[in-house]
């Protein structure tokens, strides 16, 4: 289970964990929100008892910048601010790099699944949040594993956010201990696009988000 601590994966994580024993790995990539998400990681392993993990930091992606994600000099927008096309806080074929290790990680244990909680419609429009991307993904994991029989799954990627939320609650997911914003690691900021995607979600679903927010 690739577990980055928000609220998708979370719930991800939940629905792999009440069907399979799960092995979790976190990346994280020197992002702003680096160390609150990777709290919520070990949080959630230890709310659904998942006792196999790995934390792995990849270095080549701060470098690389291009995010506001990841380089100081490029701010966060709030989501009134952003216009047409990919957002500056997508981080340049992020999820490759994320799946390549936990399909390495895979390999070694022995698992046959990957999954990950990309999700395609209300989400900020990042291209490795596509189907086509994670179809095309699986093509060159089995044509690069030992055995090929590798896959990645990605079970919410056609849910509505209001649907995970609700799903969410259905399988006990802990949303109090989950992180989405991409600025702030005290109190998330409910402004950026993630916040307000989030609030939208538990407002449309009909209850209160559990996490503090910064007063507006």
């Amino acid at each position: 289970m690739l577990l980055s601590g928000g609220m998708d994966s979370c719930v991800c994580a939940a629905l792999a964990a009440r069907d399979h024993e799960v092995a979790a790995v976190h990346c994280s990539y020197g992002q702003r929100t680096e160390e609150r998400e990777r709290q919520s990681f070990l949080a959630i392993c230890r709310h659904l008892n998942i006792r196999d993990t790995l934390l792995v930091r990849n270095e080549a992606l701060r470098a690389i910048g291009g995010s506001a994600l990841t380089e100081e000099g490029i701010a966060v927008p709030t989501a009134e601010s952003l216009g047409h096309g990919i957002p500056v806080t997508y981080v340049p074929f992020r999820n490759a790099h994320f799946l390549a290790v936990a399909v390495s990680w895979a390999e070694v244990l022995g698992a046959e699944k990957v999954y990950i909680g990309a999700v395609e419609p209300d989400s900020s429009g990042y291209p490795d949040c596509r189907p086509a991307y994670y179809d095309a993904f699986n093509a060159v994991v089995e044509a690069g594993t030992k055995e090929g029989k590798i896959r990645i799954v990605t079970p919410l990627i056609a849910m509505r956010k209001a649907e995970i939320v609700r799903l969410g609650l259905e399988l006990g997911a802990p949303f109090d201990l989950t992180w989405s914003c991409y600025s702030h690691e005290d109190r998330a900021c409910g402004v950026c696009d993630s916040c307000v995607l989030r609030l939208r979600a538990f407002a449309a679903a009909g209850v209160s988000d559990p996490i503090p927010y910064a007063p507006r």
